[in-house]
Parts: structure tokens; C-alpha cells; sequence
């Protein structure tokens, strides 16, 4: 008898209680399904269950084997789910949750490339800077950039993100290039409304910090676009991801300022349930995503 079959019958009748219930669930009859028991105990060299006139109870071999036999039935649905999956053609609708301003500079190639790769998978982009739910409000994966909480969901990191201090040419001819944080201009600041001044303890990050907390002067937008081109404006200095200010940087528009006090890079991450709930449309896209913006990412290719 296959060793499989023995610990599904097992399993069963654990979690049934009963070998009658069990022989109705496996559609075998009753002997059966004590003589497979009877073979992994023999197999085991162990009792695994007391039997009763009334009731079964599992032994502490038993309760030991029960546990190591769901892990072995589980891998191998895993297995042959993810073989089958490969074996077909990934279709249907997925939902994906992204950043406004990544998507509309990065994501628009992506999906289209994609498409053309996976012509039966449909996608609904839906753009928010939020944080949405992602299981509560339907979404198959989302795409966040920053530090993340602990959740139950699988965090795949997809690229580094840089944040660089930059300010334009005219702006620096003007009010002088800083060499340290301290020497930033007050009122000068075009912050970001949701910057995330948890990213590290760097004095870069405490400055502008507190700048923002004691500064009404200044530009506060929820925009990273509308914030490098106030930048490219000589409106002040900000603090922005390469992959917003890339281009103006190559271009000669902006220059980077306080090198030296970069924070640490975040990063992009996609965040999607547990690997044993993935979709073969799933698989395709997070496989894509990855290997799609280059190591390092191409809009850090300014340097």
C-alpha cells in the first residue's frame, strides 16, 4: 500500500474522530480504513490510536505522527499545484494596488510588456498612495515602497529605492551648496506630506524632520512630481526617490546635494497572501515584476 494513501486514511480518522466518519469521507469501507491504520502502525512500530467501544484517541506517538503527516500531505499538495501550474497557461483578472507616481512613471512599459507576455491575464491597476487592505478589499498583490509593518502577508523585495537630496543649479548659485544638513535654509524644505522620517537615525533625516515640524513656510505636497519640478524651479531643496528625479538629475536640472548624508535605501516591495494561496497569474506577474527594472534599477543609471 502507498505510504501516502496510509497517512491521508490516518489523518482522516484523527481529525474525524472516527473510523466509520473516515471510511464515509475516503468512500472505502470501514475495514479498510482500520486495516490502513493498522499497516502504519506496523510500518511505525508505534500504537497511534486508543480505540474504545465509543471513541478513538490518539496516542502521544499519535499526536507526534499527526502533526508530521499533515506537513508531508501539505508539500505535496504544494508540489503538485505549483507543477500543474507550470504546466498551463496563466489567464484571468488580477487586481494590483500601486503608488500613484511610480506607476505613472515606471509601471505603464511594465504592464504593457507584460501583457504581451501573458496575453490571458488581464490586470486592474488601481493607483493610491494609501495603504490599502489588501486581502479585505480584493487586491492580488499591492506595491509599496518604504519600511513595512509587520503583517501576514509575503513582503517580495522587487528593487532598492534611493532618496537623494537635490536642489537646482540657479537655486545653489544663489543661496550656496550645504556641506552639512545643519546648513539647510530655513523655509527652504519642499517636503513630501507622507515622508517617512522613520527611514533611519541619519542627521539628514533628524534635520528635515524638524524642520517640518517647526517650519509653516515652506512647499508641502503630496505630489513627488509636482515637488522635483518646484525643485527644478529654484523653489528650494528636496528630498526625493531616484526614480522621480533621475532624468532631471542626468539632464542637468537638479544636482545632488549632502552625498555624504544619504539615507539608507528603501525599497520596493510586493506584497501578496501566503505562497500556498498564489495563483498561477500571480506567480507570472511577481516572476516579471522582478526581474523587470534591472539590478541596479535603470533610473539609478544617472551616476
Amino acid at each position: 500500500m502507498d505510504r501516502v494513501d496510509l497517512l491521508k486514511t490516518f489523518v482522516t480518522v484523527a481529525t474525524q474522530g472516527s473510523f466509520t466518519k473516515a471510511a464515509d469521507q475516503l468512500e472505502i469501507s470501514n475495514q479498510l480504513v482500520s486495516k490502513y491504520v493498522s499497516q502504519l502502525e506496523n510500518y511505525l512500530g508505534a500504537r497511534l490510536f486508543n480505540r474504545t467501544t465509543r471513541r478513538i484517541h490518539l496516542t502521544e506517538a499519535g499526536e507526534q505522527c499527526l502533526q508530521y503527516a499533515k506537513h508531508i500531505l501539505e508539500g505535496i499538495s504544494d508540489m503538485e499545484g505549483h507543477v500543474g501550474q507550470f504546466q498551463s497557461q496563466a489567464k484571468g483578472l488580477l487586481r494590483v494596488s500601486a503608488p500613484v507616481t511610480f506607476s505613472t512613471l515606471h509601471l505603464a512599459s511594465l504592464i504593457r510588456d507584460f501583457k504581451q507576455a501573458h496575453p490571458l491575464v488581464g490586470i486592474d491597476l488601481q493607483l493610491n498612495d494609501r495603504k490599502v487592505a489588501v486581502i479585505e478589499e480584493g487586491f492580488d498583490v499591492a506595491l509599496r515602497i518604504g519600511n513595512l509593518s509587520s503583517s501576514s502577508l509575503i513582503a517580495k523585495k522587487i528593487a532598492p529605492i534611493r532618496l537623494v537630496m537635490c536642489a537646482s543649479p540657479d537655486y545653489l548659485a544663489k543661496h550656496g551648496e550645504p556641506k552639512h544638513p545643519e546648513q539647510l535654509k530655513e523655509g527652504h524644505y519642499l517636503r513630501y506630506s507622507y515622508m517617512d522620517y522613520s527611514l533611519n537615525n541619519s542627521p539628514l533625516i533628524n534635520t528635515l524632520k524638524q524642520r517640518s515640524q517647526r517650519d509653516d513656510s515652506g512647499l508641502v505636497i503630496n505630489n513627488g512630481e509636482i515637488l522635483a519640478e518646484a525643485a527644478i524651479a529654484g523653489q528650494g531643496y528636496v528630498l526625493q526617490p531616484t526614480f522621480i528625479v533621475s532624468k532631471a538629475l542626468q539632464q542637468g536640472k537638479l544636482k545632488m546635494i549632502l552625498s555624504d548624508y544619504e539615507p539608507a535605501p528603501t525599497a520596493l516591495y510586493a506584497l501578496y497572501p501566503h505562497r500556498k494561496l498564489m495563483s498561477n497569474k500571480l506567480r507570472v506577474f511577481i516572476d516579471f515584476l522582478s526581474n523587470y527594472f534591472g539590478q541596479p534599477p535603470y533610473w539609478d543609471s544617472f551616476e
